[in-house]
């Protein structure tokens, strides 16, 4: 069975962001300021939309695999990583609250780094079984 067009048109945009996204983890793996999990869950996402079997190899990756299943599968987040998530959010906040003028960044940057690290925190942990 052939896919739509509309599919087929997107399918290089698609692998290149997921490309992309997968450099960026990578990055994010040895540099503390930039983030890994994202870049690879939008990756595997990029990558069932242009490329399953490169998705599945993010999937059985021995280090990214498991959390990223958990995510797909569960929506779960590892306990350890909710604690640090929420601890760096909490961090960067009080970094730009010593290094703006003003009340309105601080204040617009609290409420979407409250909104976020509610989020990360009420995800369950992963179910092992």
């Amino acid at each position: 069975m052939t896919e739509p067009n509309s599919r087929r048109r997107w399918r290089p945009f698609y692998l290149a962001l997921g490309y992309i996204c997968v450099g960026l983890a990578m990055a994010g793996a040895v540099l503390p300021v930039l983030p890994t999990t994202p870049f690879l869950l939008v990756a595997l996402w990029a990558y069932f939309r242009s490329h399953p079997e490169k998705a599945q190899k993010l999937l059985d990756h021995p280090r990214w695999g498991p959390p990223l299943r958990d995510w797909r599968e569960q929506g779960a987040i590892p306990t350890r990583a909710k604690i640090m998530a929420v601890a760096v959010m909490a961090l960067s906040w009080v970094i730009v609250f010593f290094t703006t003028q003003g009340t309105w960044v601080p204040v617009i940057v609290g409420v979407i780094l409250c909104c976020t690290a509610t989020f990360v925190a009420t995800r369950p942990a992963p179910k092992r079984g």
